[in-house]
């Protein structure tokens, strides 16, 4: 199985990096991971709504051009559904199972994802109601798949 996070922005943070890589090496030994940044536009505070969703559909279209029609995709959104680690883990499983091999996360930037990448996402994923950086979010969200794979696998984990 091939899992791609497409993620909007480059990543400085040292700490985030190390906790990254962390889980990047702990999830080789389950599937074929790779993390693809694509750049964020410049969004100064007192942007129009029509200046937001601009920035939006130019990072949308960046997201999109890394994204192979065969993909699964799962987009973070805030809207989208709250599973239990155990059942993203079935769902995970069950993509598997159903011969899905190719699997993209989708992480937007500072003002989220346009229409077009959530039309063409197939599942809308949110961890919490809250908004979180989301930069922080790669590291939760792999930490998520590790978490899942191990459940999948019968293995221990942290409850």
């Amino acid at each position: 199985m091939k899992i791609s996070i497409v993620a909007v922005g480059k990543l400085k943070e040292k700490y985030l990096k190390q906790g990254i890589q962390e889980y990047m090496k702990r999830l080789g030994a389950y599937a074929n991971m790779e993390i693809i940044e694509v750049p964020d536009e410049k969004a100064p505070e007192n942007m129009s709504e029509a200046e937001q969703e601009e920035v939006k559909r130019k990072e949308g279209e960046r997201i999109l051009s890394k994204i192979s029609p065969d993909a699964y995709v799962i987009s973070l959104e805030i809207m989208g559904q709250m599973p239990t680690s155990e059942k993203f883990a079935e769902k995970i499983e069950q993509l598997m199972i159903h011969g899905k091999s190719k699997i993209v996360f989708v992480i937007g930037g500072s003002l989220g994802l346009s229409k077009e990448v959530s039309e063409r996402s197939d599942y809308a994923l949110s961890f919490s109601k809250m908004t979180f950086p989301h930069q922080l979010m790669r590291l939760v969200l792999l930490e998520q798949v590790y978490r899942g794979f191990r459940i999948m696998k019968g293995e221990p984990y942290h409850k």
